[in-house]
């Protein structure tokens, strides 16, 4: 169901409305008829309409749609259509087939506008490529009963020569897809509907998760979603279903707590000891939305810890405790990487919560690496690769922690990521210290001839080659 669009917005799109009616631009064009005084009414109208869109967007998304639908009013000219029109069919679920999963109401109520309107002919030199996409994701009887609905010959047959049949191929109409979602990633479009119904929720959610994780990332999180989180966070008919545990976890991990603690620690404690196998579903979920680019930082677990009933002692606790002791004391600290090494020998190692804990350090040592600048190589190496036992005691370097934590988790898939880590730094080191006399590069060749083999990050022989001297050919002579 829609959300009614505020009054701030509507009072807006009036006086916009009522500035397109009335502007020199509109009565010219109108005089005339020539696209060259249609581009004109655009180039004054659309950034603003575009701007109320963002404001929108970034505010209020639930109200998007409806804003969509407002702006077919044809008082509007079928300014910002043909943008729309890529909305609409972008925001639409696709299978793994290109297919929608469900018919797009939506796309079809924009076509329709667009086609009945008086200046199709200017708007459609912007819309070919929307509605090829649209078409080849919807099903062919769909596409047929649309376009069998447009009573204007010159309209149809537009929308005849806009069905590809090369799209019926899935790898040719996957690459058009992408192609074309690419053009709107700068744009912030993304709605979606929350479920009120079990069944609703069955069809809705994937969506409506798509759309959260996309706020998340984005850095788009506020509160105007915090009605529609506590009526599906309430609602009891759902509280047993996995969905209900994913959204909970969203919300719970990522969203302000602020003005509602007392309701979101109840709900999330009732979880804790109502849903059926909490703790491993919990950090099934954890993981991933972190694969799914969501962070597993130190907010985001400090969120969930502030929220704990201490008198339910379960995994997610004892987790949640010993990842504070990590943000707060640093994972350097002996008592940090003590409680760690103690954590995940009481839990199997291929758990997912022990997996949840290497990939926290993991983003540590990500964090560091990514934005450590070349000339501080040494806080990586260490002041001297060799050292004696009471030197290296007192080595506080990001590798002597890499090794540890690499020996305390003894995980081959934990090891190739930081390997990886370190590569990509060595790389940007090489590229930076060209001369291979200077000091910079003579450390961190002994840095990595020494270290590399022996924590399997390179072969030996691989390491030779890696800083093998290449003479250059020298030229005949004429």
């Amino acid at each position: 169901m829609m959300e009614k669009l505020d009054k701030k917005y509507q009072d807006e799109l009036d006086t916009l409305k009522s500035a397109i009616q009335d502007s020199e631009l509109l009565a010219v064009y109108l005089e005339d008829e020539e696209e060259a005084s249609y581009q004109a009414l655009r180039d004054e109208f659309e950034p603003q309409i575009e701007a109320l869109y963002e404001r929108v967007a970034d505010n209020h998304p639930l109200q998007l749609t409806i804003l969509e639908t407002a702006l077919l009013d044809p008082d509007f000219e079928g300014l910002y259509l043909s943008r729309v029109l890529g909305f609409s069919v972008l925001r639409g679920e696709i299978d793994d087939e290109y297919h929608y999963r469900r018919p797009q109401d939506h796309f079809k109520e924009v076509l329709l506008a667009i086609a009945d309107s008086s200046n199709f002919e200017w708007i459609k030199v912007k819309i070919g490529q929307g509605c090829q996409i649209g078409f080849a994701l919807s099903s062919e009887i769909w596409v047929s009963n649309l376009i069998n609905q447009v009573e204007n010959k010159k309209v149809r047959h537009f929308f005849e020569t806009m069905i590809i049949d090369k799209y019926r191929s899935l790898p040719a109409r996957k690459q058009a897809y992408e192609s074309y979602y690419r053009q709107f990633l700068q744009h912030n479009y993304h709605s979606a509907d929350f479920p009120k119904t079990v069944s609703e929720l069955k069809t809705l959610f994937s969506a409506l998760e798509k759309f959260i994780q996309y706020r998340i990332k984005n850095g788009k999180v506020n509160m105007s979603l915090l009605p529609n989180f506590k009526e599906f966070l309430n609602n009891e008919a759902f509280k047993k279903e996995e969905e209900y545990l994913r959204m909970l976890v969203l919300f719970s991990r990522y969203f302000p707590h602020e003005s509602h603690e007392e309701w979101i620690k109840q709900t999330f404690n009732d979880a804790r000891t109502n849903f059926p196998d909490f703790n491993e579903k919990y950090f099934g979920y954890v993981l991933e939305i972190e694969e799914k680019g969501l962070p597993l930082d130190k907010d985001s677990d400090l969120n969930v810890l502030t929220l704990l009933d201490t008198s339910v002692e379960d995994d997610v606790l004892r987790y949640s405790k010993l990842i504070q002791s990590i943000h707060h004391k640093g994972y350097i600290h002996e008592d940090a990487i003590e409680a760690t090494r103690n954590f995940y020998e009481n839990h199997a190692g291929l758990s997912d919560i022990n997996e949840s804990l290497r990939q926290t350090l993991y983003r540590q040592f990500e964090k560091l690496l990514k934005n450590l600048p070349v000339e501080d190589y040494k806080v990586f190496t260490g002041q001297d690769h060799k050292k004696s036992e009471e030197e290296a005691a007192k080595d506080d370097s990001i590798s002597r922690f890499m090794k540890l934590y690499m020996d305390i988790f003894s995980n081959q898939e934990f090891n190739l990521q930081l390997r990886d880590l370190s590569m990509s730094f060595l790389q940007r080191c090489l590229k930076a210290f060209t001369d291979k006399r200077s000091a910079q590069y003579q450390d961190v060749k002994h840095f990595v001839t020494d270290k590399f083999p022996d924590w399997g990050f390179m072969k030996e022989k691989e390491v030779v080659e890696l800083f093998k001297t290449r003479r250059k050919r020298k030229t005949g002579k004429a």
